[in-house]
């Protein structure tokens, strides 16, 4: 049987947004989607994320895509 969690990608939104004193729900509203979708990002339950989403997320949280998403346990 496989594994629930097929993916090792990780979300590290929590993190920027502690270290810019922001909430989750402003964040959703400057990127222009829900905060259900970003919690759902957050809490790494996405299979997918449009670039144009995460373009817009690295805008607002001034950092790389690398900052958001890494591969692996880290």
């Amino acid at each position: 049987m496989p594994p629930e969690d097929p993916h090792e990608i990780r979300c590290h939104l929590d993190r920027l947004l502690a270290d810019r004193s922001m909430t989750l729900a402003e964040l959703a509203d400057r990127v222009g989607v829900t905060v259900a979708n970003l919690s759902i990002l957050k809490n790494d339950r996405a299979k997918a994320i449009r670039f144009s989403t995460l373009s817009a997320i690295c805008r607002e949280l001034h950092c790389q895509p690398a900052d958001v998403l890494t591969f692996g346990t880290q």
